[in-house]
């Protein structure tokens, strides 16, 4: 096995941990596709069946989660490495959450869910990063249960954004009206405008035609914790 392939491997958190003897014996059972993807092509769209596993190995990667009642669309960006939705192959519903495509160029690596069940489960190190993956998914869910209950517009308007986002930092994206939003976190329209352009003058967000984009989550997410309304 070449060093370059052992290196990108260890780079994803499912096989962190693996030894290279281990690794070897996976590319000699496993079937692994790697693909190229383009500026704006889509790899997986929101809906399909997730029969695969799904690694995102450079560029930058965009999610965009269309959500119909009211409809708005929440986009981030991913630049790091990272599996792709895991918590999707398995379960009642296996199907992508949102839709995933490139916004550079893009490298992905591709396994086939079958060779879970038959090859990966049989190396405890990948079973038990897998179940970490899984867990720390639920706890960041319940967390943001835990916080729904925002009180003062500011809050409730950082919350909403914080409730949408399956990364807790990075650039995030929002196309949604003022007035649905208002309705979202139940404030008067006027109320969340003067909010979001006091946001958008601190340079926590920066307002567009309905759009609102956010640079870094992480930054905007200590404010809910310093503004007092």
């Amino acid at each position: 096995m070449e060093i370059t392939m052992y290196d990108t491997l260890l780079q994803l958190p499912l096989f962190q941990g693996l030894g290279r003897m281990d690794l070897t014996n996976i590319l000699s059972k496993v079937k692994l596709s790697f693909h190229k993807f383009e500026p704006d092509e889509v790899i997986v769209r929101q809906g399909d069946k997730c029969e695969q596993l799904l690694f995102f190995l450079s560029g930058e990667l965009l999610a965009e989660t269309n959500h119909f009642d009211p409809s708005y669309v929440y986009t981030e960006v991913y630049k790091k490495p990272a599996v792709i939705e895991p918590y999707s192959v398995f379960g009642l519903h296996p199907n992508f959450l949102s839709t995933y495509k490139a916004r550079t160029k893009v490298k992905m690596l591709m396994i086939e869910k079958k060779y879970i069940l038959t090859e990966l489960n049989n190396y405890e190190i990948f079973h038990i990063n897998y179940l970490n993956i899984l867990s720390n998914q639920v706890q960041i869910e319940h967390k943001k249960i835990n916080k729904v209950y925002a009180s003062g517009v500011h809050n409730k308007i950082v919350q909403f954004f914080l409730i949408q986002a399956r990364k807790t930092d990075g650039e995030k994206n929002i196309k949604i009206k003022m007035e649905d939003l208002a309705a979202l976190i139940d404030e008067t329209r006027i109320n969340v405008s003067r909010e979001l352009n006091d946001m958008n003058d601190r340079g926590l967000i920066e307002l567009g035609r309905k759009s609102i984009f956010i640079p870094a989550l992480e930054k905007l997410s200590t404010s809910i914790q310093t503004t007092k309304e």
